[in-house]
């Protein structure tokens, strides 16, 4: 886990609060802090819990993956690949029962997907090869097959 980037977190949610037209203290309540603690975060002088984190996004109605990227617990990567499952579980028109179908289909096609990069990674020289192997004895193969069909 990297090491938190309190400034930037403090300023980021900062700016968010007042984007939202919040103050501080409307922040601190909906988020279930003290006006205090999150007085002394926007400053950069605590640092703030995964938990706290979310809770603040809740109330600010940000996702809890953009302030852990602000604080350095996730990395954009990470961020990146929740982004699709956070969608999914964040649609009020889907029962939890396709919520979770959803992310089984989501997930076996991005592990299919991974395979396939992985493979075709190191099967590229096979691949060239057996090209050229084919071009020596299949050509001829080629040729009588077009015969075949001509007649």
């Amino acid at each position: 886990m990297a090491s938190l980037n309190v400034g930037n977190v403090g300023e980021f949610l900062r700016e968010q609060r007042r984007n939202a037209k919040l103050s501080l203290r409307q922040l601190a309540d909906a988020a279930g802090v003290s006006n205090p603690y999150l007085s002394q975060i926007e400053r950069g002088l605590r640092k703030p819990s995964a938990d706290i984190l979310q809770q603040l996004a809740k109330a600010l109605r940000i996702s809890a993956e953009t302030l852990y990227v602000q604080a350095g617990i996730l990395d954009e990567r990470e961020r990146d690949e929740l982004q699709v499952p956070a969608a999914i579980l964040a649609d009020p028109s889907i029962t939890e029962g396709q919520k979770q179908a959803l992310l089984q289909i989501y997930e076996s096609f991005r592990k299919e997907n991974g395979s396939a990069q992985q493979q075709n990674g190191t099967d590229t020289g096979a691949t060239e090869r057996t090209g050229e192997d084919r071009a020596d004895g299949d050509e001829a193969d080629d040729a009588e097959a077009r015969g075949a069909d001509a007649r």
